[in-house]
């Protein structure tokens, strides 16, 4: 569908609109990461084995296998987005995902069923991964077309904070699981009820995104991006160099949050903490990436996308082996919980200027299949390769520090891509406007 249909008079969208948008987005979220937070119970259920690493690694590789098919779901329900509408796309990628959390959860150990079950479970996550990867570019480009232009890196950036929502209550959610039943139990049983509780808020989701409102012919205040005429080819074209600066964000960003969030396993296997304490990191992880995406994004939409995006970076790069350093000196819980703290907060704030960054400087036309199929390409090839590569370089090099030394290599190229970005935050754009008259 053309940007050009636009109707006089679209209705004004409610805070409730965005909050339901958003809700919908941390429910796939969680069903998507509580995996890789039961990576070692899933793998003693689905893929047993003599050696403890081996297990791990094929549940690991399971968990990537969510990966690949992102890509081809970007695609589909991107463009389906971008012709048909947001809000349906929205409603077929929620519903798949409720499908293959329902499998997952019921699906017998391999004791039970044999070869079946890790087949299942890798089915099951590649129709998760189909469903995820066409979820974030029609979300985001509903919250973006949802916001007024000066709350736009604010709004945007729910969708990036639902992420951390999701993380942290999975977190948790594992948290008391691993304080309430014994190892064997969690093994056995534990991490179904995991998947379970999300299984059972589907029925509210879809109740939720039915009542949403439409976006994509809505009339659209102070776009950056208006490429209104021309063919799809010209076009993509036309916004090249933004694709591929993006992509290279995104690979550090990605290349982060599964550090990150691999944190948990780490915390088990690398450092022998206690289960507690190792879904604790999660829970700090994911709980100040919420206040520090939405932060980033707030400033940006008063000072401008592009150094708010910079600036953290930078930062960041001093910071990660040092943080890692300590982590693993100290051996403790509050190194682990404080150094996850740190690298989270200064992390999330430049990706919270990345977002409405990059949404708002595509055209509308192509706006919900691009962003999905950048992000999901570039999450694909490092998000569900990320955990697998750090398992094997730690056992590979020996080193505990290995995780903060390919995290520094990601981010620096993320950093560099972001400093030749060109701006696009409505304030600075009508700031440069006022300028020349």
């Amino acid at each position: 569908m053309s940007d050009s249909i636009a109707p006089a008079s679209p209705p004004p969208l409610l805070r409730r609109h965005i909050a339901a948008a958003t809700v919908g987005n941390a429910l796939e979220f969680y069903d998507f990461i509580t995996y890789a937070f039961f990576a070692i119970q899933i793998g003693h259920a689905f893929f047993p084995s003599h050696s403890a690493f081996a297990s791990l690694m094929l549940s690991l590789a399971a968990f990537g296998a969510g990966f690949a098919t992102r890509p081809l779901g970007a695609v589909v329900i991107g463009i389906y987005s971008d012709r048909v509408g947001r809000r349906p796309a929205m409603m077929l990628s929620f519903t798949l995902m409720g499908i293959a959390i329902v499998t997952i959860a019921l699906i017998p150990s391999y004791a039970t069923i044999g070869i079946a079950a890790p087949i299942l479970a890798v089915l099951a996550r590649m129709v998760q991964g189909f469903s995820l990867g066409g979820e974030v570019g029609p979300n985001t480009a509903y919250l973006l077309e949802a916001a007024k232009p000066l709350r736009r890196g604010l709004i945007v950036n729910w969708q990036g904070a639902s992420q951390g929502i999701a993380g942290t209550f999975a977190g948790v959610v594992g948290m008391l699981l691993s304080e309430t039943l014994t190892p064997s139990g969690l093994d056995a049983y534990g991490w179904r009820i995991a998947f379970l509780i999300g299984a059972v808020t589907l029925p509210f989701g879809l109740m939720i995104r039915r009542a949403l409102p439409e976006t994509l012919h809505r009339a659209e205040e102070n776009a950056v991006a208006q490429s209104r005429t021309g063919s799809l080819g010209e076009i993509l074209h036309a916004h090249g160099r933004l694709i591929v600066l993006s992509l290279l964000v995104i690979v550090g960003a990605t290349v982060g949050t599964y550090v990150t969030n691999y944190l948990t396993t780490y915390a088990e296997n690398t450092l022998h903490l206690d289960p507690v304490t190792a879904f604790g990191a999660t829970v700090v992880n994911n709980g100040v990436g919420i206040f520090a995406v939405l932060l980033g994004g707030w400033l940006s939409d008063r000072y401008g996308r592009r150094w708010v995006m910079v600036l953290p970076n930078v930062l960041f790069l001093v910071l990660v082996v040092p943080v890692f350093t300590w982590m693993v000196a100290a051996h403790s819980a509050l190194a682990l919980l404080a150094g996850t703290a740190v690298l989270s907060l200064v992390g999330a704030l430049g990706i919270g200027a990345f977002y409405p960054a990059f949404s708002e400087s595509l055209p509308k036309r192509i706006r919900g299949s691009t962003f999905a199929i950048v992000y999901a390409a570039t999450v694909s090839l490092f998000g569900g390769t990320t955990q697998l590569v750090v398992t094997w370089l730690i056992k590979a090099t020996g080193s505990p520090l290995a995780p903060a030394w390919y995290l520094f290599a990601a981010t620096a190229a993320g950093t560099l891509a972001m400093f030749f970005m060109r701006e696009s935050a409505p304030v600075k754009i009508a700031m440069e406007v006022s300028h020349v008259r």
